[in-house]
């Protein structure tokens, strides 16, 4: 065993020693530097990261714009707190996010540090607004490891265990699945037998859906049923909370997945791809629900952090000067294609689905049902061959693809040829 071997096998141990089991890590490696898509581990060796911080990078490791912007605000103010003293990123953060999310209308935001805060906020917002307590989200939705975020999260292992127990009033629907038989129609049905059987509407303050679910398995919503959720929002007068914390800033080939369905949502929650990398979120809303909540009534410590904003107005300057919507699009084409093609070759791969870049294929055994096993092993086998993904969905059978906007045709190919030797070697 050669000494790099050991300095990795050391990190990884004092890694065991000193933080906790409950905090996963997907890949038993220790980063050391990255650039881009690519990322180089304390051995040397370089990976395709295909994870980018599961759906935070859009725009790259280290871009140089971000990096300078980041180093530029350091220099000059990188913590006041928002709630002692303004500071000017913010505020423009504030005023580029209303303009993206709410056009000509009337809108407003608010940051905060994580994506779980931004919805436990929208979730104040929604309720303060409406003066009801209900939230309606959807089975297999995730919407941040918080006590009320694992509530309002559609699934039970590993995230609910024995955190219980859970607040009240929130309420779980079906969520579109055309690959598991579960139509738009089928939804819909079960969301009208919620307000019969579970809640009245007039009870319900909001409904969150995601338009792609992440770690759900990357399951897009049909343009017509988040059109017949935004009816359902306006004939009962619940507010309709769009989480794009995975989806938006260019994932599924627009800015953000909900503009797919030509719908104007009441609230919506950003992080993640948002600052490049520093920890930033936020609540972008109509004008007068963002105003519902009296002054103190919302907040955090380090929400707005300069530095982060500073980042995040380069990021969107990034998005503007090399186009990545575009680059999105011509990549998304070149992956499906390339997924498809695997997909021929390989039984195993059930499906291949997603909306733009933000694609995933669903792993399943010979008789059809979800294999978790299999799925796996083919990230283990990946990773061996040099790329780095994740899984995702219910059953844990779905591997999905983050990588970044910034990503090279080429190196789209090299990935594909790394997975072609996962499949094989896992046995798909």
């Amino acid at each position: 065993m050669n000494q790099l071997t050991l300095h990795n096998e050391r990190l990884l141990a004092y890694r065991e020693q000193h933080v906790p089991r409950g905090i996963a890590t997907a890949h038993p490696l220790v980063a050391a530097r990255a650039q881009g898509t690519e990322l180089w581990d304390v051995d040397g060796k370089r990976y395709l990261d295909f994870v980018g911080g599961i759906g935070v990078l859009n725009t790259g490791h280290n871009h140089p714009k971000i990096v300078e912007a980041v180093r530029r605000q350091v220099g000059e103010i990188s913590h006041a707190s928002f709630q002692v003293v303004a500071y000017e990123p913010y505020l423009e953060v504030a005023a580029r996010l209303n303009k993206l999310v709410g056009g000509d209308e009337h809108y407003k935001s608010v940051l905060f540090t994580s994506g779980a805060e931004a919805v436990e906020n929208a979730v104040k917002i929604a309720r303060a607004h409406t003066n009801r307590p209900a939230i309606i989200s959807f089975r297999g939705g995730f919407h941040g490891r918080t006590l009320l975020g694992v509530t309002l999260t559609g699934m039970s292992q590993p995230y609910k265990q024995n955190f219980g127990p859970f607040p009240a009033d929130i309420f779980h629907a079906p969520y579109p699945n055309a690959y598991r038989g579960i139509t738009s129609e089928i939804a819909l049905a079960a969301l009208e037998e919620v307000f019969a059987t579970d809640v009245a509407p007039d009870r319900v303050a909001a409904i969150l859906i995601e338009p792609v679910q992440g770690d759900g398995g990357f399951l897009a919503a049909p343009p017509a049923f988040l059109r017949a959720i935004r009816e359902l929002c306006t004939q009962h007068g619940i507010v309709m909370i769009l989480d794009e914390i995975q989806a938006g800033f260019g994932r599924t080939g627009k800015m953000f997945g909900f503009q797919h369905a030509g719908i104007q949502p009441d609230l919506v929650t950003v992080a993640k791809s948002l600052a490049g990398g520093m920890p930033l979120s936020g609540v972008v809303g109509r004008a007068h629900m963002m105003d519902a909540p009296t002054p103190g009534g919302l907040g955090g410590t380090y929400g707005g952090n300069a530095v982060a904003c500073a980042a995040a107005l380069a990021v969107l300057q990034v998005f503007e000067e090399e186009d990545l919507l575009a680059r999105g699009e011509a990549l998304a084409v070149q992956l499906r294609a390339g997924l498809q093609a695997l997909q021929q070759r390989y039984p195993l791969i059930g499906e291949v689905r997603g909306l733009g870049f933000m694609l995933a294929i669903e792993m399943i055994n010979a008789n059809g049902g979800p294999d978790a096993d299999l799925t796996q092993r083919v990230i283990d086998h990946a990773r061996h061959a040099g790329l780095l993904v994740i899984k995702c969905g219910v059953q844990r059978n779905v591997v999905r693809f983050l990588a970044p906007l910034v990503t090279s045709a080429a190196q789209i190919d090299e990935a594909l040829g790394m997975l072609d030797t996962a499949l094989a070697a896992a046995g798909a």
